[in-house]
Protein backbone atom coordinates (compact mmCIF):
# COMPACT_ATOMS: atom_id res chain seq x y z
CA UNK A 1 0.00 0.00 0.00
CA UNK A 2 1.10 3.55 -0.74
CA UNK A 3 0.02 6.65 1.15
CA UNK A 4 0.08 10.06 -0.57
CA UNK A 5 -0.54 13.33 1.23
CA UNK A 6 -0.68 17.02 0.32
CA UNK A 7 -0.94 19.69 2.98
CA UNK A 8 -0.65 23.47 3.40
CA UNK A 9 -2.51 25.69 0.97
CA UNK A 10 -3.30 22.83 -1.36
CA UNK A 11 -6.40 20.67 -1.13
CA UNK A 12 -5.55 17.93 1.38
CA UNK A 13 -5.82 14.48 -0.09
CA UNK A 14 -5.23 11.05 1.30
CA UNK A 15 -5.25 8.43 -1.38
CA UNK A 16 -4.76 4.76 -0.69
CA UNK A 17 -3.52 2.16 -3.11
CA UNK A 18 -3.06 -1.53 -2.38
CA UNK A 19 -1.80 -4.51 -4.29
CA UNK A 20 -4.56 -6.99 -5.02
CA UNK A 21 -3.57 -10.28 -6.71
CA UNK A 22 -0.50 -8.66 -8.20
CA UNK A 23 -2.29 -5.64 -9.65
CA UNK A 24 -2.67 -2.13 -8.29
CA UNK A 25 -6.21 -1.16 -7.34
CA UNK A 26 -7.17 2.45 -6.64
CA UNK A 27 -9.43 2.42 -3.62
CA UNK A 28 -10.17 6.13 -3.48
CA UNK A 29 -11.42 6.11 0.14
CA UNK A 30 -10.12 9.09 2.06
CA UNK A 31 -10.79 11.53 4.82
CA UNK A 32 -10.04 14.93 3.23
CA UNK A 33 -7.73 16.09 6.02
CA UNK A 34 -3.94 16.01 6.39
CA UNK A 35 -2.84 12.58 7.60
CA UNK A 36 -0.54 11.70 10.46
CA UNK A 37 2.87 10.60 9.19
CA UNK A 38 2.96 7.68 11.59
CA UNK A 39 4.76 5.14 9.44
CA UNK A 40 1.73 2.84 9.11
CA UNK A 41 -0.11 1.79 5.99
CA UNK A 42 -3.24 -0.35 6.12
CA UNK A 43 -5.80 -1.36 3.50
CA UNK A 44 -9.22 0.22 3.82
CA UNK A 45 -10.53 -3.16 4.97
CA UNK A 46 -8.66 -2.78 8.30
CA UNK A 47 -9.58 -0.89 11.47
CA UNK A 48 -6.30 -1.03 13.41
CA UNK A 49 -7.04 1.05 16.52
CA UNK A 50 -9.56 3.18 18.43
CA UNK A 51 -11.68 5.42 16.16
CA UNK A 52 -10.35 3.84 12.96
CA UNK A 53 -7.48 4.44 10.55
CA UNK A 54 -7.66 8.26 10.76
CA UNK A 55 -8.28 8.21 14.54
CA UNK A 56 -11.33 10.45 14.15
CA UNK A 57 -14.31 8.11 13.87
CA UNK A 58 -14.31 8.31 10.06
CA UNK A 59 -14.68 4.98 8.28
CA UNK A 60 -13.42 4.41 4.73
CA UNK A 61 -15.95 5.79 2.28
CA UNK A 62 -15.55 3.01 -0.31
CA UNK A 63 -18.23 0.88 1.37
CA UNK A 64 -21.97 0.68 1.75
CA UNK A 65 -22.80 -0.83 5.16
CA UNK A 66 -26.43 -1.72 5.88
CA UNK A 67 -28.85 0.96 7.01
CA UNK A 68 -31.53 -1.59 7.92
CA UNK A 69 -30.85 -4.37 10.43
CA UNK A 70 -32.19 -5.96 13.58
CA UNK A 71 -31.99 -9.07 15.73
CA UNK A 72 -33.07 -11.25 12.80
CA UNK A 73 -32.30 -8.98 9.84
CA UNK A 74 -28.96 -8.69 7.99
CA UNK A 75 -27.01 -10.58 10.67
CA UNK A 76 -24.11 -12.49 9.08
CA UNK A 77 -22.90 -14.05 12.34
CA UNK A 78 -23.00 -13.57 16.09
CA UNK A 79 -20.63 -15.05 18.65
CA UNK A 80 -20.61 -15.02 22.46
CA UNK A 81 -18.10 -12.81 24.28
CA UNK A 82 -17.21 -14.08 27.75
CA UNK A 83 -17.04 -11.59 30.58
CA UNK A 84 -17.72 -7.88 30.23
CA UNK A 85 -16.07 -4.94 28.51
CA UNK A 86 -16.79 -1.68 26.74
CA UNK A 87 -13.86 -1.68 24.31
CA UNK A 88 -14.48 -1.78 20.57
CA UNK A 89 -13.37 -4.41 18.04
CA UNK A 90 -10.03 -3.87 16.30
CA UNK A 91 -9.59 -5.47 12.90
CA UNK A 92 -6.40 -6.33 10.98
CA UNK A 93 -6.39 -8.87 8.18
CA UNK A 94 -8.72 -11.75 9.00
CA UNK A 95 -8.48 -11.22 12.77
CA UNK A 96 -10.70 -9.29 15.19
CA UNK A 97 -9.26 -8.35 18.60
CA UNK A 98 -11.38 -7.52 21.64
CA UNK A 99 -10.65 -6.99 25.34
CA UNK A 100 -12.82 -8.42 28.11
CA UNK A 101 -12.74 -9.20 31.84
CA UNK A 102 -14.31 -11.48 34.42
CA UNK A 103 -15.89 -9.22 37.02
CA UNK A 104 -15.94 -11.96 39.68
CA UNK A 105 -12.28 -13.01 39.50
CA UNK A 106 -10.80 -9.76 38.17
CA UNK A 107 -9.14 -11.64 35.30
CA UNK A 108 -8.51 -9.64 32.11
CA UNK A 109 -8.29 -11.18 28.68
CA UNK A 110 -7.60 -10.43 25.05
CA UNK A 111 -9.73 -12.33 22.54
CA UNK A 112 -9.15 -13.03 18.86
CA UNK A 113 -12.00 -13.94 16.48
CA UNK A 114 -12.11 -14.96 12.84
CA UNK A 115 -13.37 -12.01 10.85
CA UNK A 116 -15.34 -14.07 8.36
CA UNK A 117 -17.08 -16.56 10.67
CA UNK A 118 -16.93 -15.08 14.17
CA UNK A 119 -15.25 -18.24 15.46
CA UNK A 120 -13.01 -17.57 18.45
CA UNK A 121 -9.39 -18.35 17.59
CA UNK A 122 -7.80 -17.77 20.98
CA UNK A 123 -8.33 -16.23 24.39
CA UNK A 124 -5.25 -15.10 26.32
CA UNK A 125 -5.27 -14.35 30.02
CA UNK A 126 -3.29 -11.12 30.23
CA UNK A 127 -3.87 -10.80 33.99
CA UNK A 128 -5.35 -13.71 36.02
CA UNK A 129 -6.71 -11.35 38.71
CA UNK A 130 -6.50 -7.77 39.96
CA UNK A 131 -8.75 -5.99 37.45
CA UNK A 132 -10.14 -2.63 38.65
CA UNK A 133 -13.38 -0.77 37.94
CA UNK A 134 -15.31 1.76 40.03
CA UNK A 135 -18.78 2.84 38.99
CA UNK A 136 -21.44 0.65 37.42
CA UNK A 137 -20.90 2.19 33.98
CA UNK A 138 -17.21 1.28 33.85
CA UNK A 139 -15.56 -2.09 33.31
CA UNK A 140 -12.19 -3.74 33.82
CA UNK A 141 -11.82 -3.90 30.01
CA UNK A 142 -12.98 -0.62 28.49
CA UNK A 143 -9.91 -0.06 26.29
CA UNK A 144 -9.75 -0.83 22.57
CA UNK A 145 -6.71 -2.81 21.37
CA UNK A 146 -4.30 -1.43 18.75
CA UNK A 147 -2.54 -3.62 16.19
CA UNK A 148 0.47 -2.89 13.97
CA UNK A 149 0.11 -6.08 11.92
CA UNK A 150 2.69 -7.96 14.00
CA UNK A 151 1.62 -7.33 17.58
CA UNK A 152 -1.56 -6.29 19.34
CA UNK A 153 -1.40 -3.87 22.27
CA UNK A 154 -3.77 -3.38 25.18
CA UNK A 155 -3.79 -1.45 28.49
CA UNK A 156 -5.61 -2.67 31.59
CA UNK A 157 -6.17 -1.17 35.07
CA UNK A 158 -4.77 -3.85 37.35
CA UNK A 159 -3.63 -4.09 40.99
CA UNK A 160 -3.30 -0.34 41.53
CA UNK A 161 -1.56 0.39 38.25
CA UNK A 162 -2.07 0.71 34.51
CA UNK A 163 -0.27 -2.12 32.73
CA UNK A 164 0.48 -2.06 28.99
CA UNK A 165 0.92 -5.39 27.22
CA UNK A 166 1.99 -6.58 23.79
CA UNK A 167 0.90 -9.93 22.35
CA UNK A 168 1.77 -11.57 19.07
CA UNK A 169 -0.94 -12.50 16.59
CA UNK A 170 -1.13 -16.02 18.02
CA UNK A 171 -2.00 -14.67 21.46
CA UNK A 172 1.38 -15.15 23.18
CA UNK A 173 2.43 -12.34 25.53
CA UNK A 174 5.59 -10.62 24.27
CA UNK A 175 6.03 -8.03 27.02
CA UNK A 176 4.20 -6.31 29.89
CA UNK A 177 5.11 -2.90 31.33
CA UNK A 178 3.77 -0.69 34.12
CA UNK A 179 2.76 2.77 32.94
CA UNK A 180 2.22 4.25 36.40
CA UNK A 181 0.35 3.75 39.64
CA UNK A 182 -3.37 4.32 39.25
CA UNK A 183 -5.97 5.52 41.75
CA UNK A 184 -9.27 4.43 40.26
CA UNK A 185 -11.90 7.19 40.34
CA UNK A 186 -14.61 6.30 37.80
CA UNK A 187 -12.76 3.69 35.77
CA UNK A 188 -10.19 3.44 32.98
CA UNK A 189 -10.93 3.49 29.27
CA UNK A 190 -7.98 5.05 27.43
CA UNK A 191 -6.69 3.04 24.48
CA UNK A 192 -3.11 2.63 23.18
CA UNK A 193 -1.97 4.90 20.34
CA UNK A 194 0.61 3.75 17.78
CA UNK A 195 3.17 6.12 16.24
CA UNK A 196 6.20 5.00 14.22
CA UNK A 197 8.09 2.45 16.38
CA UNK A 198 6.18 3.33 19.56
CA UNK A 199 3.00 2.48 21.44
CA UNK A 200 1.86 5.40 23.61
CA UNK A 201 -0.24 4.80 26.75
CA UNK A 202 -1.66 7.25 29.28
CA UNK A 203 -2.61 6.75 32.94
CA UNK A 204 -4.17 10.05 34.05
CA UNK A 205 -5.48 9.75 37.62
CA UNK A 206 -5.93 11.72 40.83
CA UNK A 207 -2.78 10.17 42.30
CA UNK A 208 -0.64 11.61 39.51
CA UNK A 209 -0.16 9.66 36.29
CA UNK A 210 2.08 9.44 33.27
CA UNK A 211 2.11 9.45 29.49
CA UNK A 212 4.62 6.88 28.26
CA UNK A 213 5.90 5.81 24.86
CA UNK A 214 7.19 2.23 24.71
CA UNK A 215 9.14 0.60 21.92
CA UNK A 216 6.60 -1.66 20.24
CA UNK A 217 9.03 -4.56 19.84
CA UNK A 218 10.93 -4.55 23.12
CA UNK A 219 8.71 -2.65 25.55
CA UNK A 220 11.61 -0.32 26.43
CA UNK A 221 10.63 3.22 27.45
CA UNK A 222 11.33 5.70 24.61
CA UNK A 223 10.05 8.74 26.51
CA UNK A 224 7.95 9.49 29.57
CA UNK A 225 6.02 12.56 30.76
CA UNK A 226 4.46 12.97 34.17
CA UNK A 227 0.83 14.14 34.14
CA UNK A 228 -1.26 16.28 36.57
CA UNK A 229 -2.82 14.61 39.60
CA UNK A 230 -6.46 14.75 38.51
CA UNK A 231 -8.85 12.05 37.27
CA UNK A 232 -9.16 12.03 33.48
CA UNK A 233 -10.03 9.48 30.81
CA UNK A 234 -9.17 10.33 27.16
CA UNK A 235 -7.04 8.32 24.78
CA UNK A 236 -3.86 10.06 23.55
CA UNK A 237 -4.88 11.35 20.11
CA UNK A 238 -2.55 11.81 17.15
CA UNK A 239 -3.42 14.63 14.75
CA UNK A 240 -1.68 16.46 11.94
CA UNK A 241 -2.45 20.11 12.64
CA UNK A 242 -0.63 23.39 12.33
CA UNK A 243 1.64 21.74 9.74
CA UNK A 244 3.04 19.02 12.01
CA UNK A 245 2.17 15.81 13.81
CA UNK A 246 0.95 16.37 17.36
CA UNK A 247 -0.12 14.16 20.24
CA UNK A 248 -3.05 15.86 21.98
CA UNK A 249 -4.20 15.27 25.54
CA UNK A 250 -7.30 17.06 26.84
CA UNK A 251 -8.52 17.27 30.42
CA UNK A 252 -6.73 17.94 33.73
CA UNK A 253 -7.84 21.57 33.19
CA UNK A 254 -5.72 21.94 30.07
CA UNK A 255 -5.11 20.99 26.48
CA UNK A 256 -1.53 19.91 25.85
CA UNK A 257 0.20 19.17 22.58
CA UNK A 258 3.24 16.89 22.71
CA UNK A 259 5.78 16.00 20.05
CA UNK A 260 4.87 12.32 19.51
CA UNK A 261 8.49 11.45 18.64
CA UNK A 262 10.09 12.87 21.77
CA UNK A 263 7.36 13.70 24.29
CA UNK A 264 8.39 17.35 24.51
CA UNK A 265 5.61 19.90 25.01
CA UNK A 266 4.77 21.82 21.85
CA UNK A 267 2.12 24.05 23.44
CA UNK A 268 -0.47 24.05 26.18
CA UNK A 269 -3.53 26.08 27.15
CA UNK A 270 -6.19 26.00 29.89
CA UNK A 271 -8.90 25.39 27.27
CA UNK A 272 -10.43 22.26 28.82
CA UNK A 273 -12.19 21.19 31.98
CA UNK A 274 -10.88 18.75 34.63
CA UNK A 275 -12.42 15.47 33.50
CA UNK A 276 -12.74 14.61 29.82
CA UNK A 277 -13.51 11.34 28.07
CA UNK A 278 -13.72 12.08 24.36
CA UNK A 279 -10.93 11.81 21.81
CA UNK A 280 -10.16 15.12 20.19
CA UNK A 281 -10.06 15.69 16.44
CA UNK A 282 -8.83 18.38 14.06
CA UNK A 283 -9.62 20.22 10.85
CA UNK A 284 -5.89 20.86 10.36
CA UNK A 285 -6.10 24.31 11.96
CA UNK A 286 -7.97 23.73 15.22
CA UNK A 287 -8.29 20.93 17.73
CA UNK A 288 -11.65 20.36 19.40
CA UNK A 289 -12.10 19.58 23.08
CA UNK A 290 -15.22 18.46 24.94
CA UNK A 291 -15.71 17.59 28.61
CA UNK A 292 -18.25 17.24 31.37
CA UNK A 293 -16.83 17.82 34.86
CA UNK A 294 -16.90 20.08 36.81
CA UNK A 295 -18.43 22.01 33.93
CA UNK A 296 -19.76 21.08 30.52
CA UNK A 297 -17.70 22.53 27.71
CA UNK A 298 -16.94 22.25 24.02
CA UNK A 299 -14.15 24.36 22.53
CA UNK A 300 -12.00 24.97 19.47
CA UNK A 301 -8.33 25.84 20.07
CA UNK A 302 -5.76 26.94 17.51
CA UNK A 303 -3.17 24.23 16.93
CA UNK A 304 -0.31 26.24 15.38
CA UNK A 305 1.62 27.03 18.56
CA UNK A 306 -0.52 30.05 19.45
CA UNK A 307 -3.14 28.13 21.43
CA UNK A 308 -5.95 30.65 21.28
CA UNK A 309 -9.43 29.47 22.25
CA UNK A 310 -11.40 30.40 19.14
CA UNK A 311 -14.87 29.52 20.44
CA UNK A 312 -16.49 27.71 23.34
CA UNK A 313 -19.94 26.66 24.50
CA UNK A 314 -21.45 24.92 27.54
CA UNK A 315 -22.93 21.80 25.93
CA UNK A 316 -22.47 18.35 27.49
CA UNK A 317 -20.69 16.19 24.94
CA UNK A 318 -18.90 14.35 27.73
CA UNK A 319 -18.52 10.72 26.58
CA UNK A 320 -19.29 10.37 22.83
CA UNK A 321 -16.55 11.82 20.62
CA UNK A 322 -17.23 14.11 17.65
CA UNK A 323 -16.85 13.51 13.93
CA UNK A 324 -16.01 16.07 11.26
CA UNK A 325 -16.90 16.40 7.57
CA UNK A 326 -16.40 19.25 5.10
CA UNK A 327 -15.85 21.89 7.76
CA UNK A 328 -18.71 20.88 10.05
CA UNK A 329 -18.69 19.04 13.38
CA UNK A 330 -21.32 16.44 14.22
CA UNK A 331 -21.91 15.04 17.67
CA UNK A 332 -24.41 13.49 20.03
CA UNK A 333 -24.91 14.95 23.48
CA UNK A 334 -24.89 12.37 26.27
CA UNK A 335 -28.61 13.02 26.73
CA UNK A 336 -29.46 11.91 23.17
CA UNK A 337 -29.53 15.10 21.10
CA UNK A 338 -27.76 15.06 17.73
CA UNK A 339 -26.19 18.37 16.73
CA UNK A 340 -24.17 20.04 14.00
CA UNK A 341 -21.81 23.02 14.32
CA UNK A 342 -19.69 25.02 11.89
CA UNK A 343 -16.19 23.93 12.86
CA UNK A 344 -14.35 27.24 12.53
CA UNK A 345 -16.92 29.41 14.34
CA UNK A 346 -18.91 27.04 16.56
CA UNK A 347 -22.15 28.26 15.05
CA UNK A 348 -24.99 25.83 15.77
CA UNK A 349 -26.52 24.60 12.51
CA UNK A 350 -29.23 22.26 13.82
CA UNK A 351 -30.18 19.88 16.60
CA UNK A 352 -32.57 16.92 16.78
CA UNK A 353 -33.62 14.68 19.62
CA UNK A 354 -32.73 11.01 19.12
CA UNK A 355 -33.75 9.80 22.57
CA UNK A 356 -31.90 7.58 25.00
CA UNK A 357 -28.47 8.08 26.58
CA UNK A 358 -25.19 7.87 24.69
CA UNK A 359 -21.72 6.58 25.57
CA UNK A 360 -20.67 5.09 22.21
CA UNK A 361 -19.17 7.52 19.73
CA UNK A 362 -20.78 8.14 16.33
CA UNK A 363 -19.08 6.71 13.23
CA UNK A 364 -19.01 8.60 9.93
CA UNK A 365 -19.27 6.58 6.69
CA UNK A 366 -19.34 8.82 3.61
CA UNK A 367 -22.22 11.20 4.32
CA UNK A 368 -23.89 8.90 6.86
CA UNK A 369 -23.56 8.95 10.63
CA UNK A 370 -24.18 5.84 12.73
CA UNK A 371 -24.96 6.68 16.38
CA UNK A 372 -25.79 4.01 18.96
CA UNK A 373 -27.53 4.62 22.27
CA UNK A 374 -26.90 2.75 25.51
CA UNK A 375 -30.32 1.16 25.00
CA UNK A 376 -29.23 -0.42 21.68
CA UNK A 377 -30.95 1.95 19.23
CA UNK A 378 -28.76 2.71 16.21
CA UNK A 379 -29.78 5.95 14.51
CA UNK A 380 -28.49 6.57 10.99
CA UNK A 381 -28.70 10.09 9.60
CA UNK A 382 -27.04 12.34 7.03
CA UNK A 383 -23.92 14.38 7.73
CA UNK A 384 -25.32 17.53 6.19
CA UNK A 385 -25.16 21.02 7.71
CA UNK A 386 -28.43 22.47 6.42
CA UNK A 387 -30.85 20.18 8.29
CA UNK A 388 -31.24 16.91 10.19
CA UNK A 389 -32.15 14.07 7.83
CA UNK A 390 -32.96 10.75 9.48
CA UNK A 391 -32.37 7.63 7.39
CA UNK A 392 -33.30 4.79 9.74
CA UNK A 393 -33.54 3.57 13.30
CA UNK A 394 -32.50 0.03 14.18
CA UNK A 395 -32.23 -1.94 17.38
CA UNK A 396 -29.75 -4.54 18.66
CA UNK A 397 -29.20 -5.68 22.23
CA UNK A 398 -30.40 -4.45 25.61
CA UNK A 399 -27.28 -2.47 26.56
CA UNK A 400 -24.54 -0.96 24.38
CA UNK A 401 -21.55 1.09 25.50
CA UNK A 402 -19.00 0.07 22.85
CA UNK A 403 -18.55 2.04 19.63
CA UNK A 404 -19.18 -0.11 16.54
CA UNK A 405 -16.48 -0.76 13.96
CA UNK A 406 -17.63 -0.20 10.36
CA UNK A 407 -15.33 -1.49 7.66
CA UNK A 408 -15.52 -3.59 4.50
CA UNK A 409 -19.22 -2.88 4.13
CA UNK A 410 -19.97 -4.55 7.47
CA UNK A 411 -20.75 -3.37 10.99
CA UNK A 412 -19.07 -5.16 13.90
CA UNK A 413 -21.03 -4.42 17.05
CA UNK A 414 -20.46 -5.40 20.70
CA UNK A 415 -23.80 -5.64 22.49
CA UNK A 416 -25.15 -7.02 25.76
CA UNK A 417 -28.38 -8.82 26.61
CA UNK A 418 -30.07 -9.25 29.97
CA UNK A 419 -31.68 -12.59 30.79
CA UNK A 420 -33.66 -11.38 33.75
CA UNK A 421 -32.34 -8.75 36.19
CA UNK A 422 -29.12 -10.57 37.12
CA UNK A 423 -27.80 -12.49 34.10
CA UNK A 424 -25.93 -10.45 31.52
CA UNK A 425 -24.28 -11.82 28.40
CA UNK A 426 -22.34 -10.16 25.62
CA UNK A 427 -22.14 -10.90 21.91
CA UNK A 428 -20.02 -9.68 19.03
CA UNK A 429 -22.30 -9.32 16.00
CA UNK A 430 -21.42 -8.90 12.33
CA UNK A 431 -24.05 -6.98 10.37
CA UNK A 432 -23.92 -7.33 6.60
CA UNK A 433 -26.19 -6.93 3.60
CA UNK A 434 -27.37 -10.17 1.96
Amino acid sequence: MILFRKTGANLALIALCCLVTGATEWLGAAEPLPGVEDGFSFPTSDWPWWRGPWRNGTAPADQDPPTQFGEEENILWRTPVPGRGHGSPTMVGDRIFLATADEDSGAQYLLCFDRHTGERRWMTTVHPHGGMAKNKRSTMASSTPACDGQHVFIAFPNNGAIIASALDLDGDIVWRRKVSDYVVHQGYGASPALYRHMVIVVADNKGGGALVAFDRTTGDVVWRRERPATPNYPTPTLVHAGGRDQLIMVGCDQIVSYNPSTGETLWETPGATTECVTSTLTDGTHVYSTGGYPKNHMAAVRADGNPETVWENGLRVYVPSLVIRDGYLYGVLDAGIAMCWKADTGKEMWKARLGGNYSASPVLVGDRIYACSEQGDVHIYRARPDRFEALSRNHLGDEVFATPTIVGGRIYHRVAYWNGPAVRREELICIAAP
